[in-house]
């Protein structure tokens, strides 16, 4: 794509090469990190030994790996929102009543991004923390958030979004998916039925800012052995609601020049 004149491309690559460690890839080669990032493996050698040397990468002479001083990057995000903070105390809440666990994620690009958790069990193969990333077409939060997007945002996600089916009940076709946009608009609420995860079911609300816009999204998440879709809406919507709008509450009354995003 054109990039702008101040674009500064050394620096999306080494952000890509930091981006290419994950949960199963923590330790890569030289040779990896140049695949993964379409790097040649000298321009590779050159982002991975400065970050070395800033102390966002450890090596011991052939395998790299993220060191623990990349989570300033993180922390730094975090630590300047409202959002996180004035919604976990909610979510402490809400998670004693209904006894599943609870979330708050923002939308980042394609990607619902979590910025705060309160878990009960673990129901997923993959653990959720903080930070942890999934594809919004196939969350209840990514489906409330992308909902609540601006006509024109929508679309420009439907004509690019990568739509695979990660179960064998994702909705994975643009129309499809914007039918149950189209639904979660005017019902306020999402419900996801194994589209992530076999065995996983999630109904999220959003949480709106001052302004209205959705800031954020809840959930509450529950193995599919423990709740059917309809035992879902009756029993968890409730709650799930009421959290959302204390949230809400709270934000409107934060200090107007702290952000919420």
């Amino acid at each position: 794509m054109p990039r702008e004149p101040y674009y500064v491309q050394s620096l999306e690559r080494g952000l890509a090469v930091i981006r290419a460690f994950d949960a199963q890839h923590r330790e890569l080669t030289l040779s990896d990190v140049a695949r993964a990032c379409g790097l040649t493996r000298a321009a590779a050698r050159r982002f991975l030994l400065t970050l070395t040397d800033l102390g966002y990468v450890r090596t011991d002479g052939r395998l790299f790996s993220l060191a623990p001083r990349v989570l300033e990057l993180g922390y730094a995000y975090l630590s300047s929102q409202s959002l996180p903070e004035v919604a976990e105390p909610h979510l402490e809440r809400l998670v004693a009543e209904v006894r599943e666990s609870s979330s708050m994620s923002v939308l980042d690009g394609d990607d619902i991004v979590y910025v705060a958790r309160v878990p009960t069990s673990r129901i997923m193969r993959v653990a959720i923390n903080v930070g942890t990333r999934f594809p919004a077409y196939a969350t209840a939060m990514g489906r409330v958030l992308l909902a609540a997007l601006p006509c024109e945002e929508l679309e420009a996600y439907l004509t690019r979004a990568k739509l695979e089916p990660l179960t064998d009940r994702t909705v994975h076709s643009p129309a499809a998916l914007r039918a149950e946009l189209d639904r979660v608009r005017a019902d306020g609420h999402a419900i996801v039925d194994q589209e992530l995860e076999e065995g996983l079911r999630a109904i999220a609300a959003p949480v709106r800012d001052r302004s209205g816009a959705a800031a954020g999204a809840v959930n509450v998440s529950v193995h599919a052995a423990r709740a059917t879709v309809d035992e879902i809406r009756e029993r968890l919507l409730p709650p799930l609601l009421a959290a959302t709008a204390a949230i809400e509450a709270d934000l409107r009354i934060a200090a107007p020049n702290r952000s919420v995003l």
